[in-house]
């Protein structure tokens, strides 16, 4: 049966299709959710997956949240979530227009991903951001983890790469002798010039310009943003220098022959 009832040329979702689909974003999401809430509560903190609620600003209740995007008048539904975006129409609710003031960043935002997705993918960096960041740095940014390496042995390590990272929100938290040791010092003004695909950063990024034009966007869509996001991320933490194999996370050690190979293997199937 077609989800979807035109009528007078407007798009309805019938009620029960409509209430189905949020019923299954709410139980995908709470999945994700409901584990940090929980460490919230008693002041603890995941090395890995809490970052994705403290660098992105979409809190929990936000992704909890279900939209069907806009056009579409949800049957018999009585919104009044979403800070007003939501008005009464003939048989329902619907999102109001998607508003002038955020126009020029969804413009912005089209031609930065295209151009970034056209631009040929780079692997050759191997995750090696979370090491510069600890290179010569007497403090770590995940304390209550180890690092898998001693301190002497990193050292070694890192002085025999070339750091080759391209995204600046990744080299920004180098440490301060890393930096020049990058084959580009990036700027914010390089951003869309040096950003490209095969960067984990960027690909955990689409989670944030999905949501950046929420509840514009189809809540299933935005799900799976978030779920890039989380496979990316424990991509990233996995081939860090901290050992997370308390937290059930086997390394991908950069630093050897064979752990090269498996970090652009992984990296390479990460935007599918």
């Amino acid at each position: 049966m077609n989800e979807l009832i035109l009528a007078s040329e407007e798009l309805f979702l019938r009620k029960s299709v409509w209430e189905e689909r949020a019923l299954k974003h709410q139980a995908r999401v709470s999945e994700w959710i409901d584990p940090v809430l929980e460490r919230r509560s008693r002041h603890a903190r995941h090395p890995v997956y809490d970052f994705l609620f403290e660098y992105y600003s979409f809190r929990p209740a936000q992704l909890l949240r279900w939209s069907p995007g806009p056009g579409i008048i949800l049957e018999g539904a009585d919104r009044t979530d979403g800070a007003g975006v939501w008005e009464s129409v003939r048989g329902g609710h619907r999102l109001k227009t998607f508003p002038d003031s955020r126009r020029e960043f969804v413009e912005w935002a089209i031609n930065f991903l295209s151009s970034t997705a056209e631009r040929s993918p780079n692997f050759s960096c191997f995750g090696l951001h979370e090491w510069a960041m600890v290179y010569r740095e007497p403090a770590v940014r995940h304390q209550q983890v180890p690092l898998r390496l001693s301190r002497p042995d990193l050292d070694v390590f890192l002085e025999s790469q070339q750091f080759s990272c391209t995204h600046f929100d990744a080299f920004r938290f180098f440490s301060e002798r890393a930096k020049p040791r990058n084959s580009v010092q990036l700027e914010r003004t390089l951003t869309a010039e040096m950003d490209q695909p095969a960067c984990v950063h960027v690909n955990m990024d689409l989670y944030r310009f999905c949501y950046k034009v929420a509840p514009w966007i189809e809540s299933e869509l935005l799900a799976d943003a978030f779920a890039l996001a989380r496979s990316a991320r424990e991509l990233d933490m996995r081939a860090s220098p901290y050992d997370l194999t308390e937290f059930g996370f086997e390394p991908i050690a950069i630093e050897t022959a064979d752990g090269r190979p498996s970090m652009s293997a992984y990296s390479e199937k990460l935007p599918g």
